[in-house]
C-alpha cells in the first residue's frame, strides 16, 4: 500500500503549521508597531523577513488582509493602512470602552510579581525613550499593556483589545518624538502601577483611559498636520 495520501497529508500539515507560525509573527510585528503606516510589504519580502517558504508567506498576508490590517497595493504588495480620522476616532472610543473594562477587572487580580513586571517593562520603555529608540519603546509598550489586560480573567475580550491594537499598532510611531519628550505615557503608566498595586480598580482604568485619550490627541493632531502638509 503507498503511504503518498499520508506523505502528503503531513506536508500539508506541516505547510498550515508555517503559515499559522508566520501569521501571528505577523501579527505581532503589526500590533508592536514595527511597520509604519503606508509600509509596503511584498510575498517575498515577508518570508525573506520570516524565514520562511512564500507559501506560508502569503497565507499570512492573506489572513491578514482579511483582518484589515493589510491592504492589497497591487497583484504582489500589501501596505500597511493609514487611519482616516473617522477610523481613528472610532478604534479609540472603542478601545476606552474596552480596555477599560479590562484594566478595571485586572485591578481585582494582580500581585505584586505583576507590579514589579511592569516596572521591569517600564524600566526598558525609559531608556528606548531616553535614547530614541521609539521602535524598541513600542514592542514593550504592548507589553506593558497586555500584562494588565491579561490580569482580567477575560481572554475574549483581550483577543477582542489585541485586533483593535492590530488596526492602530502601526500610526503608534506618530506619537514620537512629542511623546518621549513629554513623557505622557510614562506617567500614565506610574499612575496605573500605583492603582495595580493598591488594587484599586477605577485608579487603574484612569490611568490607562488617560493613556489612551493622550494617544489619541496626538496621533489625531499627527493626522492633520499630514493633510495640511
Amino acid at each position: 500500500m503507498s503511504d503518498v495520501p499520508n506523505e502528503t497529508a503531513q506536508v500539508e500539515r506541516a505547510m498550515e503549521r508555517l503559515g499559522d507560525a508566520a501569521y501571528r509573527e505577523m501579527k505581532e510585528r503589526i500590533i508592536r508597531g514595527v511597520y509604519k503606516p503606508g509600509h509596503k510589504l511584498t510575498v517575498r519580502a515577508v518570508a525573506q523577513d520570516l524565514d520562511v517558504s512564500t507559501t506560508p508567506a502569503r497565507d499570512a498576508i492573506n489572513r491578514l488582509t482579511n483582518e484589515g490590517a493589510l491592504v492589497y497595493a497591487g497583484p504582489k504588495t500589501v501596505v500597511v493602512p493609514v487611519l482616516d480620522a473617522a477610523a481613528l476616532r472610532e478604534i479609540t472610543l472603542t478601545r476606552l470602552a474596552l480596555e477599560g473594562l479590562a484594566s478595571e477587572q485586572a485591578a481585582l487580580h494582580g500581585t505584586p510579581e505583576d507590579v514589579n513586571k511592569l516596572r521591569s517593562l517600564q524600566a526598558l520603555i525609559n531608556v528606548a525613550l531616553e535614547e530614541k529608540r521609539y521602535a524598541e519603546a513600542l514592542w514593550h509598550n504592548k507589553e506593558f499593556h497586555f500584562l494588565i489586560y491579561r490580569l482580567s480573567g477575560f481572554p475574549h475580550l483581550v483577543s477582542i483589545i489585541e485586533s483593535l491594537w492590530l488596526r492602530i499598532g502601526p500610526s503608534l510611531h506618530n506619537l514620537y518624538p512629542e511623546f518621549a519628550r513629554e513623557k505622557y505615557g510614562v506617567r500614565n503608566h506610574e499612575v496605573a502601577m500605583e492603582a495595580l498595586e493598591e488594587r484599586d480598580g477605577a485608579g487603574l482604568r484612569a490611568a490607562m483611559e488617560n493613556d489612551i485619550r493622550d494617544g489619541y490627541r496626538r496621533l489625531k493632531r499627527a493626522n492633520q498636520e499630514k493633510d495640511e502638509g
